[in-house]
């Protein structure tokens, strides 16, 4: 899928914040860090970030999504914004990757890999991997890993090509070295942007970062908004002078 070619390079953002209870502070808290961006950015928040698993809420979950879609939408104009959220398709709950541009949802799939450790097989089902595809939006190609996707080799195979690889995550505190080093990996091994956003929740990393096409990361810190040039001839660059294959 293809939209309309940039005219000049993005900043990428990763973001970093906590997820409360109140599911409409935390669309604030998100509305507000997209506001601080510039024009031609390309922002990637948390996993889930309006509301958490927060399975004991499920039918409120659900109906606050169409609220936040709407909200998202007039927030995109000129910036793309990747997230998930979970809704109800057809009398099912999926957990979507939605990418907003010029406000629109260019592009949403279900999660492909459901965490069976923490039980979302329970409550939500699985999407498919077919759907998994490189996007183009306003001239960079795009693919979205959701949290416990990025372990899977196969998804890795399918986002060779991209520019940018977005990464929506929660994932959990106690493989936080895990996430570390496959978000560079993917990087490198795709010599590409990875921008991966993580929760600040207590129960997670909390390492969401941007690692550049030569593998060199930076992560948020106690930054909420970090943010990163992004340069289509990096990418270029780095895949004449290591030739593996990569068009």
């Amino acid at each position: 899928m293809t939209t309309s070619k940039t005219s000049g390079e993005y900043a990428l953002c990763s973001l970093l914040f906590e997820t409360t209870p109140d599911y409409e502070k935390n669309l604030q808290t998100l509305l507000g860090l997209i506001s601080e961006t510039n024009d031609k950015s390309l922002i990637v928040a948390p996993e889930v970030c309006l509301t958490s698993y927060d399975y004991e809420n499920m039918e409120v979950m659900l109906r606050f999504a169409p609220h936040a879609t709407a909200a998202l939408k007039k927030a995109s104009r000129k910036k793309i914004i990747i997230l998930t959220m979970l809704e109800e398709r057809e009398g099912e709950v999926y957990n979507f990757a939605k990418v907003f541009y010029n406000g629109g949802v260019v592009y949403e799939r279900a999660k492909a890999k459901l965490f069976r450790f923490g039980d979302e097989h329970k409550y939500m089902k699985e999407g498919s991997v077919d759907d998994f595809e490189i996007i183009e939006v306003d001239g960079i190609k795009i693919a979205v890993f959701i949290c416990f996707e990025l372990r899977f080799k196969e998804l890795w195979c399918q986002s060779e090509g991209a520019d940018v690889i977005a990464v929506s995550s929660w994932w959990g505190e106690l493989r936080s070295e895990h996430f570390k080093i496959l978000t560079q990996a993917l990087a490198l091994m795709n010599q590409c942007y990875v921008v991966a956003s993580d929760s600040k929740n207590s129960e997670c990393t909390r390492l969401s970062g941007i690692i550049d096409p030569q593998g060199k990361e930076q992560r948020n810190g106690n930054t909420p908004c970090l943010t990163q040039a992004y340069s289509k001839k990096e990418i270029s660059l780095m895949r004449r002078y290591m030739d593996v294959g990569i068009g």
